[in-house]
C-alpha cells in the first residue's frame, strides 16, 4: 500500500505541473467513449507527450454518505461510509485512434469483503478501444456491457444516491469480452446507435475454470429529436436545461449461457449453471429543467431457477428471476436545486416467489448542484413495502445525506 501511495502521489505531482492540452487540439480524445461513460464537467488533469504519441488523463471522485435506517420490527440505526472512491485513467498510445481506459475502486462497498479463494474487486474497468472514426468503437477488455440506461450511466451522474432496486437485481453490469458500437448522433435530427457484445458472462475479475458458456448482448438506441446536449443521455436530470425537447428510447437483450452466478454477472455462485435471458427497455426525456425516465427490466431462465447442493439437498441457491418497472420525474430550478421523485415496482417470478418478496419503493430527493454532477449535495428519503408469499409484509425506510465531489 505504501508503494501504491507513493506512485499515485508522483502521478498527481507530475500531472498537476503538466500543461493542459488545449480544447481545439486535434488529438483530443475526450470525445465520449460509449464503452466507458463517465460524467465529467471538465477533462480531469492530463498530459500529452511532446511528440503527441501518448496521452494520459487522471480523474477521481468520491461519495461520502450518512444514513438513518428504520426497518420494520427493528430499532433504528445509523450508518456512515465512503460509498465510492474511484480513480480513472484514460488516454491514447501512438495514435488517438488507439485508446485505453482504466477505472479502479477503493471503497469497501466497491471492493467487497476479502474472502479466501476469491479475487479482489479493485479493477472495475481495463479496456482497449480502437476508434477509427467518430461512428465506430471496437473494444476488448473488461468494462460495462450495453445494458439498461441507469447502469450504463456512471454512478457519478445519478440524481439520487443510488440506482433503483430493479437495477440492483436485474442489471447485466460489467464483463470481459469484445464490444462493437456504431454511433450515429446528430444535433437536431433523428439519431441512432447500435451496440453489441460477446463476453464471458462471468462478471468482473473472474478467474474461474473456463467453460463453454458465453454471453451475447445487443442494444438499439433511438433519439428522434437528435442528440442531447453535452451527451445528456449519460447523466440523469436536466442540469444543462435543454433548449429543445430531447427523447431517447432504447432496448437491450442478453442471453447468458451457462451462467454461474445468481444474477448472471453478479451475485453468489449457483450450485448448477443456468442459462439466463434479460430484457432491458428504457426511455429518457429532458426539456427546460424537466427530466423523466422510465424503464423495464426482466430476467428469466428456461430451467428451474432454484439450484440444489448435490452433497446437501437442504442447501439451495436461486437465479433472481422476475421483472420490474421504474419511473422517475424531476425538475431542476435555475438556482440548481433539483427535486426528484421515483417509484419502483419489483415482482419476483413464481419459481422464487416463496423465497423473495415483491417490493414497492417510493423515493423523494433534493439535490443541490454546485458544479453540475461533479460536486453536489444530495438528500433522500426512501420507503419500501415488502410483500411476502405467506401474506405478511414489512415496511422499511431510510433518510440519507450524501456529498459527491470529483474532477
Amino acid at each position: 500500500m505504501k508503494r501504491l501511495f507513493l506512485t499515485l502521489s508522483l502521478i498527481i505531482c507530475i500531472t498537476s505541473n503538466a500543461q493542459v492540452k488545449p480544447e481545439n487540439n486535434h488529438h483530443d480524445n475526450d470525445i465520449r467513449l460509449s464503452t466507458l461513460p463517465y460524467y465529467s464537467y471538465g477533462k480531469g488533469i492530463g498530459i500529452t507527450s511532446p511528440d503527441s504519441l501518448f496521452q494520459f488523463n487522471i480523474r477521481f471522485r468520491m461519495q461520502n454518505r450518512a444514513t438513518y435506517f428504520k426497518n420494520d420490527g427493528e430499532r433504528g440505526a445509523y450508518g456512515a461510509e465512503i460509498r465510492r472512491l474511484r480513480l480513472r485513467f484514460d488516454g491514447f498510445v501512438v495514435n488517438p485512434k488507439f485508446l485505453y481506459a482504466i477505472q479502479l475502486s477503493f471503497a469497501p462497498g466497491d471492493v467487497g469483503e476479502v474472502k479466501e479463494g476469491e479475487n479482489l474487486n479493485i479493477i472495475r474497468d481495463a479496456v482497449f478501444i480502437y476508434r477509427p472514426n467518430k461512428h465506430w468503437n471496437f473494444s476488448f477488455g473488461q468494462t460495462k456491457l450495453p445494458g439498461n440506461r441507469q447502469r450504463v450511466n456512471s454512478s457519478g451522474g445519478l440524481q439520487l444516491t443510488d440506482r433503483t432496486i430493479n437495477n440492483a437485481k436485474f442489471t447485466i453490469d460489467r464483463d470481459f469480452g469484445f464490444q462493437i458500437h456504431n454511433l450515429n448522433e446528430f444535433k437536431d435530427k433523428f439519431s441512432y446507435n447500435f451496440k453489441a457484445a460477446v463476453s464471458t458472462g462471468e462478471g468482473r475479475n473472474s478467474t474461474d475454470k473456463p467453460d463453454d458458456g458465453v454471453a451475447f448482448t445487443g442494444k438499439v438506441e433511438l433519439l428522434p429529436f437528435g442528440a442531447f446536449a453535452k451527451d445528456g443521455t449519460y447523466f440523469e436530470g436536466d442540469v444543462i436545461r435543454e433548449k429543445k425537447p430531447k427523447l431517447m428510447i432504447s432496448g437491450a437483450f442478453q442471453q447468458n449461457n451457462h451462467a454461474r452466478r445468481t444474477q448472471g454477472q453478479l451475485g453468489d455462485d449457483l450450485y448448477e449453471t443456468r442459462t439466463m435471458k434479460s430484457v432491458l427497455l428504457d426511455a429518457m426525456f429532458k426539456y427546460n429543467g424537466w427530466a423523466a425516465m422510465a424503464s423495464y427490466m426482466s430476467r428469466m431462465t428456461p430451467d428451474n431457477a432454484i439450484t440444489v447442493d448435490a452433497t446437501d439437498p437442504t442447501k439451495t441457491k436461486y437465479v433472481y428471476t422476475g421483472n420490474g418497472f421504474d419511473y422517475q420525474l424531476s425538475y431542476n430550478t435555475r438556482k440548481n436545486y433539483e427535486f426528484i421523485g421515483r417509484y419502483s415496482i419489483q415482482n419476483t417470478s413464481k419459481d422464487i416467489r416463496a423465497l423473495a418478496p415483491n417490493t414497492r419503493e417510493y423515493t423523494f430527493g433534493v439535490t443541490k448542484y454546485l458544479w453540475e454532477h461533479t460536486f453536489k449535495l444530495q438528500s433522500e428519503l426512501t420507503f419500501d413495502e415488502l410483500q411476502y408469499f405467506n401474506g405478511t409484509s414489512k415496511n422499511n425506510w431510510y433518510l440519507r445525506f450524501q456529498v459527491e465531489i470529483g474532477i
